[in-house]
């Protein structure tokens, strides 16, 4: 992939360069973004942005180029760009790849129909589901019938590609301009993550009965730089994801370090290719539309919102929570379970659920006790039963969590930041949390366990790491004082990595003012 372009006007060259490469790929990933609503609304949400990621050969046929274009439906005119997505969604010479994306092109009709492109989109064939692709990925083992439950496209990422891929960002609010760094980022890459799963099953389609490990040794010569080098560097890693390193790594090379900058299009970016070259399939990819590909049809019923017919329930003689999702829990009202007016030890104790998971970390780092959700993919009434159990304030991002902020008086709030530095300032203020920087980097940020109050020398953490933890060479001659968690038992020690972490934890708290 070369990078990511921003499409805004139809007079600029990304438009242009837009233009080119859906002419001449065989493979685009589709995807968008909108800005959330409440559910049971009249009209469908305005989708503000649309990513196509474009499979394109290189000039020799020896390499491939994978330009991500993010289409700004807020900022372009809709009926300059109608025509030309149109045409790709119906081509049979390119094939599409969606997570899920019916629901995508609904709203996407929609939103052109409301500015006068009619009939909006009804059509994309042939299409090919990344559910399907993962489906058939799969081992096949006699009698074992495929699991019905659909995987989100983070598991599938993880499993096949080995990256974790955060989607702290999916319910950010789009609609708004500009767009940030990490909006654009995390759009990118739900986009292009999609060419490269299907790269892992033509693999495996090439040698069929051999492992996919294997056969990607026919391709890596042919794929263009991947999703590792983006993760591999800290300062993106901590904005959208995690990498973690598993067998299928080898199928996921490097993306160049500019891949998450818009850059300007030069001319020669440009240049048509020769027209035997325009959206030809390769016999593989062929084979694989002429035996998997799908479509997407559109009904009429399709595009009407569908409206809540359900009549409500009789009264049980409980009195029951009629406010909406924003009141009561929108504003912190306090005091929280660990004031001393409500019995608490004044130490402030938090139960960040899996939206803001990430916000755990942080607050870990600056000495805060910090819970996450027992299971990964807990239930509402799990996160109100630890929350009540361990005597915590639940912090959260979901609106439909505040329904319960009766069942959790004074023990609920909905962060409203989008980005774990500015949830950690929101939470510090809001509670009124008194930070020192004697309290940075005090708790563990894996578990959230407290240290051994005594630090260990070498020889003592050498020991205790043994069969667990490595402890690099590097650092026995730095007379340095390793500590132990007392829960899990990592071991840290005052690299250039905590002194790093303190600093940034002095900024972004303002301890220095």
């Amino acid at each position: 992939m070369e990078s990511i372009h921003l499409v805004s006007s139809p007079d600029s060259p990304e438009f242009n360069h837009l233009t080119r490469a859906l002419t001449h790929s065989s493979v685009i990933g589709l995807d968008a973004e909108w800005k959330p609503i409440r559910t049971h609304q009249s009209t469908f949400p305005t989708v503000s942005l649309l990513q196509i990621a474009c499979q394109l050969p290189g000039a020799d046929n020896s390499s491939v180029k994978s330009p991500v274009f993010l289409i700004d439906l807020a900022s372009i005119p809709l009926q300059s760009i109608y025509q030309l997505i149109r045409n790709a969604f119906v081509s049979p010479n390119i094939l599409k790849l969606g997570f899920r994306f019916k629901q995508d092109l609904v709203y996407l009709s929609s939103t052109f129909c409301a500015h006068g492109c009619e009939p909006g989109f009804d059509r994309v064939e042939p299409f090919l589901d990344i559910t399907s692709i993962y489906n058939n990925l799969q081992p096949k083992q006699p009698g074992r019938r495929l699991s019905k439950q659909t995987k989100s496209l983070a598991t599938i990422c993880q499993e096949v590609l080995g990256i974790s891929l955060s989607k702290e960002l999916q319910c950010s609010d789009w609609s708004q301009r500009p767009l940030t760094e990490e909006q654009m980022q995390y759009a990118a890459v739900d986009a292009y993550c999609l060419i490269h799963i299907l790269e892992v099953f033509k693999a495996k389609s090439v040698t069929e009965g051999n492992s996919v490990e294997s056969a990607m040794g026919l391709q890596l010569s042919q794929l263009d730089l991947g999703l590792k080098q983006i993760f591999d560097t800290q300062q993106n890693s901590n904005k959208m994801c995690g990498i973690k390193f598993g067998e299928a790594l080898e199928m996921v090379q490097a993306i160049p370090p500019d891949f998450c900058k818009t850059v300007p299009i030069s001319d020669e970016e440009v240049t048509a290719l020769p027209p035997d070259q325009a959206n030809r399939m390769d016999y593989v990819l062929s084979q694989i539309v002429r035996k998997y590909g799908d479509k997407i049809l559109l009904s009429e019923s399709d595009r009407k919102p569908k409206i809540s017919r359900k009549k409500a329930k009789k009264s049980s003689g409980r009195v029951a929570n009629t406010r909406s999702p924003t009141e009561g829990g929108e504003e912190w009202q306090g005091p929280p379970p660990w004031d001393a007016t409500s019995g608490g030890n004044g130490c402030p104790k938090f139960l960040c659920d899996v939206m803001v998971e990430g916000l755990a970390k942080h607050l870990r780092c600056v000495g805060i006790d910090a819970a996450v959700p027992y299971s990964k993919k807990p239930e509402s009434r799990d996160l109100i039963e630890q929350a009540c159990k361990e005597k915590r304030v639940l912090l959260t991002r979901d609106a439909k969590l505040l329904r319960h902020d009766y069942l959790l008086k004074n023990q609920i709030y909905r962060v409203k930041s989008l980005l774990k530095n500015d949830q950690l300032v929101e939470v510090i203020e809001t509670f009124q949390l008194e930070i020192s920087e004697d309290q940075l980097m005090s708790r563990c940020t894996k578990c959230n366990g407290k240290f051994i109050q005594k630090p260990l020398t070498t020889e003592e953490a050498v020991e205790a790491a043994k069969g667990f933890q490595v402890i690099p060479n590097c650092l026995f001659n730095k007379n340095l004082e390793f500590w132990q968690c007392m829960d899990c038992k990592q071991l840290y020690w005052e690299g250039t990595q905590y002194r790093n972490a303190v600093q940034k934890f002095v900024d972004v708290c303002k301890l220095n003012e």
